[in-house]
């Protein structure tokens, strides 16, 4: 009988990688999606189910009967959502996916809960690990803490791994994220593109190295552990143009418009996996100037079709 994976906002943008790597990797993958998917996920048994409904989020776990469980599914956007909606979702919804995992004869060897790195705020830090002081700077961060938190009243019965990944893009991406922003105007070839600082710093990863490192981890399960998911190297905003101006040919005139400078800007965000690479050995990095090449690619595609 083949293993099943769980994953929760399956038809999400990590979603959908994190269900083809499992697929390939033997797992019968079910997973909770929105109401309306835009499309079916391949090989994948989607259900719509909202966290919040504790009777139907019950039967459906008990209906998948998961080995492992990817939790993704949030209200992720720092800024687009209202923050009752935030809190709501990402600690009350977390509650209840682990209340109706506690619930199941045959638990789960391994559930993954993906929180962020925002948690860390403004770091004082030239490299941010897993020690450094927590001062979320934003609801979105505040609310993933507070899902931590909450989340390790169950560790008794459950075998939790928490990840915080750093930023990280690949296709599928909504352009409401910058770089897909950035590169579906060049991939449109317009001429102008308005975004907020060019100087904020993130340490950028490829979606395909985020789904394989959570893979690893939940086949090394090191329950109660946490985990930066992140590459090690920063790049700004200013740095990304440069390279989609290389990818694309020409260089797009850029608007810096008050409007997306955030309050409580972090200001610079880089990670180390030093932790991470304890228990699974090598990291996969791609340099992202290959991510926003397979990006361009893609979006170019669209365009063209």
């Amino acid at each position: 009988m083949a293993r099943r994976a769980l994953i929760t906002g399956l038809n999400g943008f990590t979603g959908r990688h994190m269900a083809a790597v499992l697929t390939q990797s033997g797992y019968d993958v079910w997973g909770t999606v929105t109401s309306s998917p835009e499309e079916d996920v391949p090989n994948a048994i989607g259900i719509s189910v909202d966290l919040l409904d504790m009777d139907a989020l019950k039967s459906f776990v008990a209906d998948a009967r998961p080995d492992v469980v990817v939790h993704l599914a949030a209200a992720a956007h720092v800024t687009a959502n209202a923050p009752g909606k935030t809190y709501m979702v990402n600690i009350v919804g977390t509650r209840n996916l682990l209340a109706a995992l506690s619930t199941l004869d045959k638990k789960p060897r391994a559930v993954l809960l993906a929180s962020t790195a925002n948690v860390y705020g403004n770091a004082a830090v030239e490299t941010i690990d897993e020690e450094v002081s927590i001062q979320p700077a934003n609801d979105y961060a505040v609310s993933k803490l507070a899902m931590e938190h909450a989340a390790r009243l169950w560790l008794d019965r459950l075998p939790l791994v928490f990840v915080r990944p750093f930023n990280y893009t690949g296709v599928g991406q909504s352009e409401d994220y910058v770089l897909p922003k950035i590169v579906g105007h060049h991939a449109r070839r317009e001429a102008r593109i308005s975004l907020g600082n060019l100087h904020v710093s993130r340490d950028f990863s490829d979606v395909r190295d985020v789904v394989a490192t959570y893979a690893k981890l939940l086949e090394a399960a090191p329950a109660g552990q946490t985990f930066n998911v992140c590459s090690g190297h920063s790049h700004s905003l200013g740095e990304m143009l440069q390279m989609l101006a290389r990818i694309a040919g020409y260089e797009i005139d850029v608007f810096v418009d008050p409007r997306f400078m955030r309050r409580n800007e972090i200001a610079r965000l880089v990670g180390s996996n030093r932790r991470l690479r304890q228990v699974i050995g090598h990291v996969p990095h791609t340099p992202i100037q290959d991510t926003l090449e397979w990006m361009y690619d893609s979006m170019s595609a669209q365009v063209a079709a």
